[in-house]
């Protein structure tokens, strides 16, 4: 893929300002920078910055419906009456429904949980889920991660004498559910000043207040931050405000002490010898906990969340390990089948757009084959297959294009759906699909910016290999974790050679192992550019070029700076 590299030089005013944040804070001028652009202009706001404190995070109670919640979830512990954890069977839903089960299990054994199946139920509270409450007794449903669309569900649940109280950070309708207690900072009438909190961290904030409300001290809530760090990381919310803090003390957790559960599925990845950061949630925890509810049943990853036997977590590890290997099966063959399609599609490369229908494939793989064609194309991307008599899929975007906007204004044809910015589920008569690829195409024609289509690489700043040394690196670990508003910084440097001695390498030699120097210093840097052999015959014929890159510790010489070049290209161009 070619990127377009895009650097905007810092004004002189900008550049004396960084560089007087920098000195004041002690760390490199260009990282004085990068505290400017996340909004950061003081040292005061800076150390806050690199150390957030759990004495930050926002007082629960400036949540809309967050008294009556506690005072009905208070209410039920009294009368001993049975209540339900029900949640979404993502990776967000089962840490948020494991989170909330874990806390309430230390006041009352009269608890259960619900995972409603992907291919029986669908999204969200099902008719079968409240009959299920109605069958055990359940007096109250605390809903997780889902259920601020689910007006009909919730209205027979009351009519059953059983209470909703909805934690879901989904955008919602006009028209609310007549639950007890509506957590929802995106709500219209929201009084909460955060509105980015993943569905787990609205749970979280639930038990907060609990907490608060009974003398409970914030030391027994510390540890299911770890859970709260893979819900931040695997649903992609930004890494900005509250929950920066939640994902830094989450990240903290996870190193130190996590849950038997959890512990289980790290050993299982072969992580346990290194220091977990958002990127291992994201590519190596998230999709094994994902797995669960895409092959089978969330369910079980909850289960294993739950779990206080390490054996018994090794083996329910193991298990759905098994289903993380199915699910990337079925994702490289959809993905291909997928990618076939699209290049058999007229003008596909005009369209501002993809939709794609197959009523053979997997409903449990199409939000990830929805990603790959967002990632490959550049492209807000909807993938569907048959349910029955339904069409239903999944919907990706890129960055800065509402997708959830897009589907909102083909409503008419839909069923179902719901989501946010960049993610979203839908539902639809299969005759509707036709029409439905019309609409949602003009939509994003009339609304997507040029430059939202144009893969692109943002540089942070440009550096000179003599600015990359171990105390460089230290500061720049400061600014994790990374994700969403806080991105790993990408870094430029101009006329670059290699000093003799790169090569390919890897299982099919498709990498390339670089040891560079630049013409302003003697200093001889490692790198590591993945998936880009093809340019090892440019790099040694000893012309200069430019790289793109992070700047990374290496896993395997622990101290040793190296480089992570995401984009090469020759110096003339």
């Amino acid at each position: 893929m070619k990127y377009e590299w895009k650097y905007e030089p810092p004004t002189p005013e900008r550049a004396e300002a960084a560089k007087a944040l920098a000195r004041e804070v002690g760390i490199h001028p260009a990282l004085g920078r990068l505290l400017l652009d996340r909004g950061i202009f003081t040292a005061a706001e800076a150390r806050r910055f690199f150390r957030p404190a759990l004495g930050e995070l926002l007082d629960p109670f400036l949540f809309r419906d967050m008294q009556v919640a506690v005072a009905r979830l208070n209410q039920a512990l009294g009368r001993k009456e049975r209540i339900l954890v029900y949640g979404d069977y993502d990776v967000d839903g089962c840490t948020a429904v494991a989170l909330v089960y874990r806390f309430l299990q230390q006041f009352t054994s009269n608890l259960d949980y619900y995972i409603p199946d992907r291919y029986e139920e669908g999204y969200g509270v099902s008719h079968k889920g409240v009959d299920f409450a109605h069958e055990s007794g359940v007096g109250l449903v605390i809903v997780l991660d889902c259920g601020i669309k689910a007006i009909e569900e919730v209205a027979y649940a009351k009519s059953l004498g059983i209470d909703f109280i909805i934690c879901d950070h989904h955008v919602p309708d006009d028209e609310l559910p007549p639950a007890v207690a509506i957590l929802n900072a995106k709500r219209t009438d929201a009084t909460y000043p955060y509105e980015h909190l993943s569905g787990c961290g609205v749970g979280f904030k639930l038990m907060q207040a609990f907490a608060i409300n009974n003398g409970i001290p914030m030391s027994q809530l510390t540890p299911l931050l770890d859970l709260c760090a893979v819900s931040i990381a695997s649903d992609i919310v930004p890494i900005l405000g509250e929950n920066r803090v939640l994902a830094y003390h989450g990240l903290k957790q996870i190193n130190a002490n996590p849950s038997v559960g959890l512990h289980a599925i790290i050993e299982i990845c072969g992580i346990a010898d290194k220091e977990l950061t958002m990127s291992d949630i994201i590519f190596k925890i998230g999709p094994r906990i994902n797995a669960s509810g895409r092959i089978q049943n969330g369910r079980e990853a909850v289960a294993l969340l739950v779990e206080k036997d390490p054996h018994r977590a090794h083996r329910m590890a193991l298990q759905i390990n098994a289903y993380n290997d199915q699910r990337k099966d079925l994702d490289k063959e959809m993905t291909q089948e997928a990618n076939a399609i699209v290049e058999r599609l007229d003008h596909t490369h005009e369209k501002r757009s993809i939709v794609i229908y197959n009523e053979e494939w997997h409903k449990g793989v199409i939000g990830i084959v929805a990603s790959r064609l967002t990632e490959i194309y550049t492209r807000p991307s909807v993938v569907l297959t048959r349910t029955g008599d339904m069409a239903t899929g999944s919907a990706r975007s890129v960055a800065g294009f509402d997708v959830y906007k897009a589907i909102d204004s083909c409503r008419d044809l839909l069923e179902n759906f719901g989501g946010h910015t960049y993610a979203a589920g839908l539902s639809m008569r299969v005759d509707n699909v036709k029409e439905f690829q019309r609409r949602f195409e003009a939509y994003v024609e009339a609304h997507i910016e040029d430059t939202q289509i144009q893969p692109e690489m943002n540089i942070d700043a440009m550096l000179d290999f003599r600015d990359i040394s171990h105390r460089f690196l230290g500061d720049l670990k400061r600014f994790a974790p990374h994700g969403p508003d806080n991105p790993k910084p990408l870094f430029c440097t101009h006329h670059v050679y290699d000093y003799g001695t790169s090569k390919v390498v890897g299982h099919n030699q498709e990498h390339i192992k670089l040891e560079l120097v630049d013409n302003r210093s003697s200093n001889v840097v490692s790198g590591i550019a993945f998936g880009q052999s093809s340019q090892v015959r440019f790099i040694k014929t000893k012309h200069p070029f430019d790289i793109i890159y992070t700047v990374e510790e290496n896993t395997h010489k622990r101290g040793e700076v190296q480089l992570q070049i995401e984009d090469i290209r020759p110096c003339e161009e």
